[in-house]
């Protein structure tokens, strides 16, 4: 399927073999019992490798899907406060916040307004500038403090690079993990079964002796008298 007159073909051990026709590039990888893979389409020439194009793409499947296990999306999350917080409380979202900064997520840090304190916008904004400076060492600001109806907020983006969480065992495989102590083996399992049939046996004789043998109703007598005939 490469087009191309000539290509610069790379060995399998990637040492280069120079530029060659196209032909004599795939005749050398069929000597090899090789494939001729196009690596650099772009290039001039293109660029070919001599390769095992099965394994190739086993790798590259087994790459790809590592690099998909192992990525971790950034995800935006907000922290609240008021415009008459407390002390105590905002240094308790001042630390919240750097966690999830060192996540690697970016933050939403928003001012929620009541009644008459839209009133007075700068106290919302003060306490967004205080917030960005003690964060600043873990975030960069994106927007200067915006109102928006009832709140004001700023966003602030992670200077940290997103952490990996390993993928943990699914419970179903712990609820059906079990040891080899706890798995009955063959002479014990048969054993149970005998213990079992025994009691069972044991239940109904138990069963019959305890309950009286009704009698049988007595046959009735045929009727004698004039009625009855003889031959």
């Amino acid at each position: 399927m490469i087009r191309v007159f000539e290509v610069r073909v790379v060995d399998e051990d990637g040492s280069q073999l120079g530029v060659m026709r196209t032909a004599d590039a795939m005749r050398l990888a069929q000597e090899r019992g090789l494939d001729l893979v196009e690596v650099a389409p772009l290039a001039s020439p293109p660029v070919a490798r001599l390769l095992d194009f099965g394994q190739y793409k086993y790798e590259l499947t087994k790459r790809e899907k590592e690099a998909k296990r192992k990525q971790r999306s950034v995800t935006f999350k907000e922290v609240r406060i008021k415009p008459k917080i407390g002390v105590g409380d905002f240094d308790t979202k001042v630390r919240r916040a750097i966690e999830f900064l060192e996540e690697g997520d970016r933050v939403k840090i928003a001012v929620q307004f009541r009644g008459r304190e839209l009133t007075h916008p700068q106290i919302g904004r003060d306490l967004l500038d205080k917030f960005a400076e003690q964060i600043k060492e873990h975030g960069v600001v994106e927007r200067p403090p915006l109102l928006e109806g009832k709140s004001m907020h700023i966003s602030v983006a992670s200077t940290h690079k997103p952490k990996v969480h390993e993928p943990t065992p699914s419970a179903a495989a712990k609820a059906h993990a079990r040891t080899a102590d706890e798995e009955p083996g063959p002479d014990e399992a048969s054993g149970r079964a005998d213990e079992a049939s025994a009691k069972i046996e044991a239940a109904q004789e138990a069963s019959s002796e305890e309950t009286p043998a009704v009698p049988a109703p007595p046959r009735p007598e045929p009727e004698t008298g004039a009625a009855s005939t003889g031959v």
